[in-house]
C-alpha cells in the first residue's frame, strides 16, 4: 500500500462552521419515535457537474442516519434539488409529505479539488441548525459526508459520532490472512500486509496512527507494531511460543498480551516499544485476549482456570481477579466499553457463538445477535455501535449494528473471509 493513500486519509479540510445566525432551535423526539429526515443529494453550484458526487454523499448520509436509529429517512427520489441556502426554496412541499429535517447539500468543482457544502433545516419553522463546508479531492468525498453525520449526532447528542472511523480486520481476499483497512461502512478497502503468511488480531493505537498485530512471518506468532502513515515497522514482542492478542492501552504507552514463554498462556504488559514487560497472572490455566476499561484501571480477559473459558476482570497490576461471566460453559472475547459500563464478549450456544454485552458488575447480561456464529466484536469509539464478524451468510464477513444489537448491517463486500474487526479511534 502507497504512503499516498493513507496520507489522503489527512488531507480533507474543514473549512468550518457557515453562520446559521444567531438562534439555536432544539429538536427532539421522544426514545421510542424516530425523526422524519429527507436527504437530497447534492447539487452543482459550480465548475461542471460530476455524477458520482451526489451519489457518493447521499448514500454515505444515509448509511449513518440509518445506522443511527434516531431516523426515519424519507424517499426523495422525486425531489428537486435545487436551492441549498436559506430563502432560495420553499418548505411547504416538505411540510406536505411529513418531514421533520431537511438536509440539503451543494459541490463545487474547482481543478481536482471538491468544496461540499452541507445544511441541515428544521422544517416545521424553517430554521437552519447546522451548515458546514468542506474541501477535499475525489477520493475525501464520502469521507466528507461521514464528517457531517458525525456533526448531525454532535448536534443532536452533545457527542460527536464515530462515522469518520476506519475497520482494520483480517481477510483471505488474497489467499492468505492479510490485514486490511477499511472506512467503516466497506468502502476504500486498503491492504496493510502483504507477507503472504498469517496475521492475526489488529488493535488500534489511542492515536489510530499505529496497530499493533501478531504475525507468523518469521516463523513464530511474533507481535508487530505498524505505524500507518510512514508504514515503518517493528518487532516488539517475539518471546518462544505465542506473542498473541495485543491490546493497547488508553493512554497508548502499554501493550497487554498474551505470552506462552513461562509454558502456559499468561498475561503480560509490555512497554511500546516491548522493552519493559510485567507478568500479570500467574496460574497454570490459559490466560489470553486482554482488555483494558477506558480509564486504563482494570483488564478484562479470558481463562479457562475453574475449567471452562471464562471472562474474568482484575486491576491492571494483576491484582484482584474475579470472575465475571457466570453464565454459559464457554465464554470468549471480551471487550470493554468505551464508556467503561459495559464488556462485550461471544459464548457458545448451540450452533455457534454469539454476543453477549454484560455489565462490568456481571449483572444484566443481554444476547445481542442470534443469526449465524458471530465472533470478535468490538466497539465504536463513542460506544454507540459495534462491529463483529458473522458467518450469518455463508463464510464470514464484517458486519456493523447498535449498541443494543438492532440494526446489524452487513459492511463487508464481495465474497472474501473477513474476521476480527477493530474500529479505529476518529480521525
Amino acid at each position: 500500500m502507497k504512503k499516498v493513500l493513507l496520507l489522503a486519509l489527512f488531507m480533507l479540510m474543514i473549512s468550518g462552521s457557515i453562520s446559521a445566525g444567531d438562534e439555536y432551535l432544539e429538536v427532539t423526539a421522544s426514545p421510542d419515535r424516530k425523526i422524519s429526515l429527507a436527504i437530497l443529494p447534492p447539487v452543482t453550484q459550480g465548475g461542471g457537474e460530476n455524477r458520482e458526487i451526489p451519489r457518493e454523499v447521499a448514500d454515505a448520509l444515509r448509511f449513518d442516519m440509518e445506522l443511527t436509529g434516531r431516523y426515519t429517512i424519507l424517499d426523495t427520489s422525486a425531489a428537486s434539488g435545487a436551492g441549498i441556502r436559506p430563502g432560495e426554496f420553499d418548505f411547504a412541499p416538505w411540510r406536505a409529505v411529513g418531514a421533520e429535517l431537511l438536509l440539503k447539500s451543494g459541490y463545487t468543482l474547482s481543478g481536482s479539488q471538491v468544496i461540499l457544502e452541507c445544511r441541515l433545516y428544521d422544517v416545521a419553522s424553517g430554521k437552519q441548525l447546522l451548515a458546514k463546508r468542506f474541501s477535499g479531492g475525489m477520493r475525501d468525498i464520502r469521507r466528507m459526508a461521514h464528517t457531517f453525520s458525525d456533526e448531525i449526532l454532535l448536534f443532536a447528542t452533545n457527542e460527536k459520532g464515530p462515522f469518520t472511523g476506519k475497520i482494520a480486520f483480517v481477510s483471505k481476499r488474497s489467499g492468505n490472512k492479510e490485514i486490511y483497512l477499511m472506512d467503516y461502512d466497506g468502502h476504500h478497502v486498503q491492504r496493510i500486509t502483504a507477507n503472504r503468511s498469517i496475521n492475526l488480531n489488529p488493535d488500534f493505537s489511542p492515536s489510530g496512527r499505529e496497530i499493533i498485530y501478531t504475525s507468523y512471518k518469521k516463523g513464530n506468532p511474533d507481535l508487530y507494531r505498524r505505524d500507518l502513515f510512514s508504514t515503518a515497522e517493528s518487532r516488539i514482542s517475539a518471546h518462544p511460543g505465542i506473542n498473541i492478542t495485543g491490546s493497547w492501552s488508553p493512554d497508548g504507552n502499554r501493550i497487554a498480551l498474551s505470552l506462552s514463554r513461562d509454558g502456559n498462556a499468561e498475561i503480560y504488559v509490555i512497554s511500546k516499544d516491548g522493552r519493559q514487560m510485567t507478568r500479570l497472572t500467574r496460574t497454570s490455566a490459559i490466560n489470553t485476549s486482554p482488555s483494558w476499561s477506558p480509564d486504563g484501571s482494570r483488564i478484562a480477559f479470558l481463562s479457562d482456570r475453574l475449567g471452562k473459558p471464562q471472562i474474568f476482570v482484575m486491576n491492571s497490576d494483576g491484582s484482584n481477579p474475579s470472575r465475571l461471566t457466570t453464565s454459559g460453559a464457554y465464554n470468549v472475547s471480551p471487550a470493554w466499553s468505551p464508556k467503561g459500563d459495559r464488556i462485550l464478549y461471544c459464548r457458545q450456544h448451540s450452533g455457534g457463538f454469539q454476543i453477549h454485552s454484560i455489565a462490568t458488575d456481571g449483572g444484566d447480561d443481554r444476547q445481542l445477535t442470534t443469526d449465524g456464529s458471530n465472533e470478535h466484536p468490538r466497539w465504536s469509539p463513542d460506544g454507540r455501535f459495534i462491529t463483529f464478524s458473522s458467518t450469518r451468510n455463508g463464510g464470514q464477513a464484517i458486519y456493523v449494528m447498535r449498541a443494543d444489537g438492532t440494526g446489524q448491517t452487513r459492511v463487508s463486500r464481495g465474497g472474501n473471509s473477513d474476521s476480527h474487526p477493530v474500529w479505529s479511534p476518529r480521525w
